[in-house]
Parts: C-alpha cells; sequence; structure tokens
C-alpha cells in the first residue's frame, strides 16, 4: 500500500442492496439525489444550504452529517485511494482503488458516483477481530486505517477458512463491548449535562417513577430548587418516604450543602442528586450521618438509569430518549 493512498469505506445503501451494482457496474455511489449535481466549488455550507431546502423537516444535525458526507465523497476521495463497500447478506467486503473524480450520473440508484477498479473480494469471517469492529461502523463513508486494509487485502486470491484465532475469544468481545458501553454511557451524560435544571429534577422524579415510587415536587425554594418527595403511596403514610434534592450544576456539592440536606431531614431517608459529584468531605459527612442518606452522582445517575430504563414513562423518556442495543452472548 502506498502510504499516501487512503481507504473508505462507502456503503451500497441500506443493507447493502447496491453491493452488486456497484461491483457490476465498476463505480461507489452516494443518494441525496434530490440535491442534483454538485458543483466542485460548493463548500460544506454551501451544500447544508442545499440540504435544508430539499430536506425542510430534516434535523440540523443530520443537515451538517450529510453535508459532511456529500463533501468528502466529491472533495476528500482521491484518485488511486482505495475503496471497500460491504454486503451484508453474503458477508463480503468489495475491494478497489477509484479510477475516478466525482461524477453526478441519473441513470444509477444513487446519483452522486465515482468510478472504481475493483481489485478483491473479502469474506467478514476472515477478518481479524479488530478489523471487523472497525468496519462495524454504520456511517455512508469513513476512513479506514491502514491495519485493517492490511487485513482486508492479506492473502488475495487464496481460499481460507477461518482459523481459531481468527475468532473473537471471551476476552476481546468483552473488550469490545466494554468499550461500547463506555462510550455510551458517557452520550448519556453529555445529553444528561445539557438538560436544563427543571428538566433534571422532573428527570430524577421520572427515574424514582420508574422504582416504583409515586412523586411529589414541592414549589420552589429561595435557590430556585424544588424538592421532591417520593413514597410507595403518594400520601407519604407507607414507608419509606424519601426526601430528594437535585443540584444541576457544574461544580461539586461540599460538606456545607450536605450538612444542610442532612439537617433538613426529618422522618425520611434523604437522597442527595448532584450532576457536578461531590466533595471528599461531602461524601464523609454523609457516611457519618445518622440519618440515612444516598449521595448520587452523574455516573451513578447513569449506571440506575439503564437499570430501570424499561420502566419509564413516556413524560420521563421523552426528556432522555434511549435506544436499547442488543449484544451477542
Amino acid at each position: 500500500m502506498n502510504m499516501s493512498n487512503k481507504a473508505w469505506m462507502v456503503r451500497a445503501g441500506e443493507g447493502g442492496y447496491l453491493f452488486d451494482d456497484f461491483k457490476n457496474g465498476s463505480y461507489v455511489a452516494i443518494g441525496w439525489n434530490e440535491i442534483g449535481e454538485v458543483n466542485l466549488k460548493e463548500s460544506i455550507e454551501d451544500l447544508k444550504t442545499r440540504l435544508r431546502i430539499v430536506y425542510p423537516n430534516t434535523k440540523e444535525g443530520n443537515i451538517r452529517s450529510s453535508a459532511t458526507q456529500i463533501s468528502k465523497f466529491i472533495h476528500t476521495l482521491k484518485i488511486d485511494d482505495y475503496v471497500v463497500s460491504y454486503n451484508r447478506i453474503t458477508r463480503l467486503y468489495l475491494i478497489g482503488k477509484l479510477i475516478s473524480d466525482y461524477k453526478y450520473d441519473e441513470t444509477i440508484a444513487y446519483y452522486q458516483r465515482r468510478n472504481v477498479q475493483w481489485i478483491t473480494e473479502k469474506s467478514r469471517d476472515l477478518l481479524d477481530p479488530a478489523s471487523r469492529n472497525t468496519l462495524g461502523s454504520t456511517l455512508t463513508i469513513f476512513e479506514i486505517n491502514k491495519s485493517v486494509l492490511d487485513d482486508l487485502l492479506r492473502n488475495i486470491g487464496t481460499d481460507t477458512f477461518v482459523s481459531e484465532d481468527k475468532t473473537e475469544s471471551e476476552e476481546e468481545l468483552d473488550e469490545i463491548k466494554d468499550d461500547v458501553i463506555g462510550r455510551a454511557h458517557e452520550f448519556i451524560k453529555d445529553k444528561l449535562i445539557n438538560l436544563s435544571w427543571e428538566m433534571m429534577q422532573d428527570f430524577v422524579a421520572g427515574l424514582l417513577r420508574a422504582m416504583g415510587y409515586i412523586t411529589k415536587v414541592s414549589d420552589k425554594g429561595p435557590d430556585r430548587g424544588k424538592d421532591i418527595i417520593a413514597s410507595p403511596d403518594g400520601l407519604e403514610l407507607e414507608e419509606p418516604r424519601i426526601k430528594v434534592e437535585v443540584k444541576h450544576r457544574s461544580g461539586s456539592m461540599g460538606s456545607q450543602e450536605v450538612r444542610s440536606f442532612i439537617g433538613s431531614i426529618r422522618n425520611e431517608k434523604g437522597l442527595y442528586v448532584s450532576t457536578g459529584g461531590f466533595t471528599k468531605e461531602a461524601k464523609y459527612e454523609a457516611e457519618r450521618s445518622d440519618k440515612p442518606v444516598t449521595l448520587v452522582d452523574l455516573d451513578t445517575l447513569v449506571w440506575i438509569t439503564i437499570q430501570y430504563y424499561d420502566k419509564f414513562d413516556s413524560e420521563a423518556k421523552a426528556i432522555l430518549p434511549l435506544k436499547k442495543v442488543f449484544w451477542p452472548l
């Protein structure tokens, strides 16, 4: 591989349904047909403007992503770069080299086109686990690193079966899974951090409802915060009665704030939620309290949310929409 040549995945439509067209027609292509032919002088901002006009109901984040993908296909991919496409049904990767600049072609399913000289095909089952993980991205276009390309081009022209060292060990699968879970947790934390303080308090109330409690939110206090009271019956007659305080700010809560909250607890259990976390002194204050109090930081809040999300009501799910991802055992 010439080090100056990059390698790119170009998806063959949803599910790879254009894979055979790409192979037989010696090209790769992307959609967004409605925007028409793209002038090579158009910038990403120009493409965003086009997309907003053609797809007026599309979210701005999707507009930005689409413009980036189109610009990459037209401007960033170069002649002699390697290009890869994938057929999900046959589990085959098609590997070739770009041999033309951008063309606009209304005779094919996707109008934005680049010609390719295909070199070989490679079964996904013959790739290293690390390569399979990298190639699992669902982006229309993304760059493939050298080690993955080397794996795709290895043993061209030979028919080999999957050897034992090519299959994922439990350790490899666990490592990949932990990475995915870790990134997902960080994305959820990003979403929670961007909630308004009122939405955060409503979200915590929703989490408690998912845990089986009936919640009541008090009027705003001097600090504009609102306490949440949770109990099994909603009348505060059944145990446990839980008093909840939510602090949604960047700074950690110190011992004074926790001490003040503990002092406000009467015949309830205390739950103090701080998205900014707690200082070491604040945690010590809670540990030595003779009143039952639990401190919940952002990491713990995400963990509990994932455990109970299936039981969230529609109001709480609307604050933090999440999608379940299944993982092979």
